[in-house]
């Protein structure tokens, strides 16, 4: 099967994940696509191809050589992110030409909104309609995977040694490594193709937590209220103001971390607002933390214990677990160049199932998968850059045997 009717295959089974459900995974759509996986697997012969209770997936394509060499293993996540409807059906196909692309007749990709556009004239390029995601994160990385297992298996002159697969549920929720088998995984090392654009690899990323804030006021009638009154989502936006401006998150790039207030709901008798702190730098994401901290106990003096602060880790940098592992980093990019492709080596402003794994004892650096604009309408993937993380992992098996 060609990568391009694979990543159509895939994209049109809703996998949605649900972050209001507690069960793994959270979607049923996720088991779905995860019982094909199981099956397209075992017809290309990967005979211990399974999904375990959780809708993990996992498999292991046998080693062609007699000498010992490190496992490798590749990973990807199967869930769409939550934000819009995750079932792409009517995916677009063409050869850009450049200038604005049309969607559809409410949504246009604008070149000023997405000047990378500029760069690609002449690709082949995938669309959405202008309804749904297109699923590129991370559908784009599982096709790959899949495709570089069915090209080693017809071509068994490539030799190469145990290569692990893993399919993940719920990563765009925060939870595709908790549950994940590292043991019986069995792999040295493994990539998540999980990137974005050609050329990225990554092995660096966001220390992360949530703050929730808790607001309690006193709510009586305002014809009556004075001195007696607490207004809970005033004090709410006291609290944002107290947080420094330049460090919301469409203030900053690179290693610039922040604070983002990501909801904000209440009443005058009670508010409650969600953060979450990101920050590359150990240090920083703990002063993050204790800005918040800080604000909170002001307020609490002003205002008599009205705010409850509860702040939890999410994951942390796996710089610190690859550091001294850099092989595993120097391996990608010799086999990155060793097909024509340029090493963009940059800090993910994000997190990765591999962030997680890596400190659950699988150094897991991340590598691009070709997508663009994730979450949104506006996703979009150039077929060239799908082939060549396709070849990448085929070569980084290769190289890894030598």
């Amino acid at each position: 099967m060609d990568i391009i009717e694979r990543f159509k295959k895939y994209i049109s089974v809703d996998t949605k994940s649900n972050e209001e459900n507690a069960t793994c995974p959270s979607t049923l759509g996720q088991l779905e696509l995860g019982k094909i996986l199981v099956e397209e697997l075992k017809e290309l012969g990967i005979k211990d191809a399974f999904q375990d209770k959780n809708g993990y997936v996992y498999g292991t394509l046998e080693k062609n050589i007699d000498k010992d060499v490190p496992t490798v293993g590749f990973i990807a996540h199967m869930d769409t992110a939550p934000d819009l409807d995750g079932k792409c059906i009517n995916p677009q196909i063409f050869t850009y030409k450049g200038g604005d692309i049309k969607l559809n007749e409410e949504y246009t990709m604008k070149v000023s909104d997405f000047p990378i556009l500029n760069d690609l004239i002449g690709m082949e390029l995938i669309t959405t309609d202008g309804t749904t995601l297109l699923g590129a994160d991370d559908k784009a990385g599982v096709s790959e995977i899949m495709d570089a297992i069915q090209y080693l298996v017809n071509h068994p002159e490539i030799k190469h040694g145990d290569i692990k697969i893993g399919f993940t549920p719920d990563e765009e929720i925060g939870r595709g490594a908790d549950l994940f088998d590292v043991k019986g995984f069995g792999a040295d090392f493994a990539y998540t193709m999980d990137g974005g654009p050609i050329g990225e690899l990554e092995y660096e990323n966001f220390n992360a937590a949530t703050a929730i804030v808790k607001i309690q006021g006193k709510n009586v009638h305002p014809g009556s209220s004075k001195n007696t009154m607490i207004n809970s989502v005033k004090i709410g936006m006291e609290f944002e103001s107290m947080l420094p401006v330049a460090q919301k998150p469409e203030y900053t790039e690179n290693y610039e971390g922040f604070i983002h207030l990501v909801d904000f709901s209440g009443t005058v008798e009670f508010t409650e607002m969600v953060y979450i702190i990101r920050d590359h730098d150990m240090d920083k994401f703990t002063n993050k933390k204790e800005i918040l901290k800080a604000a909170a106990q002001y307020l609490n003096t002003k205002y008599i214990d009205a705010i409850k602060l509860e702040i939890t880790d999410s994951y942390f940098n796996m710089k610190e677990k690859i550091m001294s592992k850099m092989h595993i980093v120097e391996l990608a990019k010799k086999s990155m160049e060793d097909i024509g492709i340029v090493p963009n080596i940059v800090p993910i402003r994000g997190g990765t199932d591999g962030a997680k794994l890596s400190f659950m004892g699988l150094p897991t650096p991340n590598i691009f998968a070709g997508g663009m604009n994730f979450h949104g309408r506006y996703e979009f993937i150039p077929i060239e850059w799908m082939r060549k993380a396709s070849e990448l992992i085929v070569k980084i098996a290769e190289n890894n045997a030598k």
